[in-house]
């Protein structure tokens, strides 16, 4: 049984990372409140103490909750009766081991930012880690919270596609395709291989695009062929990505991702094709399904509208007609995780029909990147997975 069985109320949130300056921990922070299931109430917000000290007190975080040292915080978090009882670790993908690590050996819940980790032999390390403690651990891709991604893949798994043959996906962005200002934070990081890891657009968007696909379809990768470049003169991660892809069962993809794409804002879209339906989602037209029957016309399906599965109207807050978006989605993800972790509070199982990114899926999505680098270093050789 949890340690935390007997406690009620708001699941106890601390953060790492996220601090002044930082997007998604903002996300996330709006994400675990939205709600009302969560409370943060502790944070090691920054590497650098006066930051911390200072993103703290924006947020009101209590200065005796507030920490300039994750480990020091993990420590006596867990020595608290009123300790964190779960963190979020936002930082780039090179902290995410060695902070996931203190906490999850104290039994404290991690929910983690995407991907897993910056390298396969770190995600091997953090997989260890997990394995050996009895705290839950949530992965943030956060586009599977969508209710109508949940239309889709409730579709796919009742045979409304019949068997899947095609699938299609791309995440096409464009805040990458110049040379970066020296003050831009998140751009820094993120084609920094020390700590953004051995993938560029293909870590930071492409595991978004595999793990849609993914949970989608259901469909298991074991091959891919991928050619990888770098646009930006000077870059020394990749920037786009064109991937093939073979399933298990025969099934075949393609997977594009790119953050040179002039003109593309946030373009996530999924297309599957089956021998009896098609299926087209855009995360830009989140509340629209669009299904083609073969022979037949395309039907759209909206959010919330009669037509859809109970799976995808249990994540649906508002009445059809009043749009839902990328906040509410990554808020079903936390939504997600807090019936897990009230569950573990009492010793329950994970409730039917909960579902959350886990650690597995971040290794897959690690090994993707690790994959994509290895063909395009052999030309785009077809690499197993």
């Amino acid at each position: 049984m949890s340690r935390f069985a007997e406690r009620t109320g708001p699941i106890r949130l601390g953060m790492v990372g996220g601090g002044q300056g930082a997007l998604i921990g903002a996300v996330h922070r709006i994400a675990g409140r939205l709600d009302g299931a969560f409370d943060l109430v502790a944070g090691a917000l920054s590497s650098s103490p006066e930051r911390a000290r200072a993103s703290a007190a924006e947020i009101g975080l209590p200065a005796d909750r507030t920490y300039a040292d994750f480990t020091e915080m993990a420590k006596r978090e867990a020595r608290l009766k009123d300790g964190i009882e779960a963190v979020a670790i936002v930082t780039p993908n090179h902290m995410h081991l060695p902070v996931a690590r203190e906490f999850l050996k104290r039994g404290i819940h991690v929910i983690c930012d995407k991907p897993l980790t910056g390298t396969l032999a770190d995600a091997k390390k953090l997989r260890a880690a997990a394995e050996k403690s009895d705290a839950l651990f949530i992965l943030t891709h956060n586009y599977t919270g969508y209710p109508m991604v949940r239309e889709a893949r409730a579709r796919v798994a009742r045979g409304d596609l019949g068997d899947i043959r095609l699938v299609q996906v791309e995440y096409a962005q464009d805040w990458l395709a110049e040379a970066p200002a020296p003050d831009n934070k998140q751009a820094d990081w993120r084609t920094d291989p020390a700590r953004s890891g051995a993938g560029g657009a293909t870590g930071d968007i492409g595991t978004h695009a595999l793990n849609l696909a993914r949970f989608v379809t259901g469909l298991v990768p074991t091959e891919l062929a991928a050619d990888l470049q770098s646009f930006v003169p000077g870059r020394r991660l990749d920037d786009n990505a064109h991937v093939l892809l073979r399933f298990e069962g025969g099934a075949r993809g393609m997977l594009w991702c790119s953050q040179v794409a002039a003109g593309a804002e946030n373009g996530l879209a999924l297309r599957v094709y089956g021998t009896k339906a098609g299926l087209d989602w855009r995360q830009e037209d989140p509340n629209r399904l669009v299904v083609t029957p073969l022979g037949g016309p395309a039907q759209i399906v909206t959010r919330a509208s009669g037509a859809t599965d109970p799976a995808s109207q249990r994540l649906t807050r508002i009445p059809p007609g009043h749009p839902e978006g990328f906040l509410e989605a990554f808020a079903n993800i936390y939504g997600e995780a807090a019936h897990a972790i009230r569950a573990a509070r009492s010793g329950d199982p994970v409730p039917d029909g909960v579902v959350f990114p886990t650690l597995a899926d971040g290794l897959e999505g690690v090994t993707f990147v690790d994959a994509c680098v290895r063909s395009s270093a052999r030309n785009a050789a077809w690499v197993s997975l």
